[in-house]
């Protein structure tokens, strides 16, 4: 009996059979795999840089790397390109955006050069990219001139949108270019130059079209002579005064004022020497059959 009782007891202890459950658990396994490592790592990490001066080394030690890797001669900027643009807006480009050349394309933010260029009035869109060999190419797409406005502040050349291109000094430096005048009339371009479209046989007499009240349009011929057109499908009451002048000289009489703002009613107005020769063979007329009688 005693050499049996001196035999070990096959059953685990209290202890061993808690851990053996415990190791059953998924979540005390994950905790052991990747929770403890990582933990110490932290730990590690954490004593190691509590120092500021390593901190502080490792920040100027990667940075170094940074500007060594910018600064390689595949990745350094040398010269600007800008291709579509006249030499005027070229060089307004060149002093809007300037750039101390050579430079890391890494220091180069491309889209706030692309919306510096395009803060000039004559640029309508632009392009920016860096091309291989070291060059930063600007592409401008440019507005067009396609009517020169005399606005308060003098001549300004605008676009088919009514957008600004840029200040014209004298209107002798643009004749190929209609002349549009008055408050407003740059929001208004295009109907301006559907009208100017409508009115090509009178396009030699042509001066302008004055915006009026900022709702409607005068066509200012020469001699004086004007053409009041309706607020709403000025066109077409256009097309009949042209109509009017193809059959029966209508612009070549001595009138001043061809009246369409009312197309039901157009009115015409003749010059003062033309109203006054009018009164007057009236007034002949009137005696003379008074004389008769």
């Amino acid at each position: 009996m005693r050499s049996l009782s001196r035999l070990r007891d096959p059953a685990p202890s209290r202890s061993a059979y808690k851990m053996q459950r415990l190791m059953l658990t998924p979540m005390f396994r994950f905790f052991l795999r990747i929770g403890l490592p990582v933990g110490s790592v932290l730990i590690a990490v954490a004593i190691y840089f509590g120092d500021a001066d390593r901190r502080e080394a490792l920040v100027s030690g990667v940075a170094d790397i940074r500007r060594q890797i910018e600064e390689r001669p595949e990745f350094m900027v040398n010269l600007m390109a800008i291709e579509g643009a006249s030499a005027e807006v070229a060089e307004d480009i060149r002093e809007i955006v300037p750039i101390d050349f050579p430079v890391s394309s890494f220091d180069l933010d491309l889209e706030q050069i692309r919306l510096r260029a395009e803060e000039i009035d004559a640029v309508a869109g632009a392009g920016v990219r860096v091309r291989a060999g070291g060059v930063l190419e600007i592409e401008v797409k440019e507005r067009q001139p396609a009517v020169v406005w005399r606005a308060r502040d003098g001549l300004e050349l605008l676009d088919a949108g009514g957008h600004r291109v840029a200040a014209l000094a004298y209107r002798a430096d643009r004749p190929d270019l209609p002349l549009l005048a008055g408050a407003g009339a740059h929001k208004a371009v295009g109907e301006a130059l559907s009208l100017l479209a409508v009115s090509e046989p009178l396009a030699p007499r042509i001066r302008g079209l004055l915006r009026v009240g900022e709702r409607r349009w005068d066509v200012v011929l020469d001699r004086g002579q004007r053409i009041l057109l309706p607020e709403t499908d000025p066109g077409p009451a256009l097309e009949r005064v042209i109509a009017l002048d193809q059959a029966r000289n209508l612009l070549a009489r001595d009138l001043a004022v061809v009246d369409m703002r009312n197309p039901e009613r157009p009115t015409l107005r003749m010059n003062q020497t033309a109203a006054e020769t009018f009164r007057d063979s009236k007034f002949q007329d009137m005696t003379t059959k008074m004389s008769d009688r």
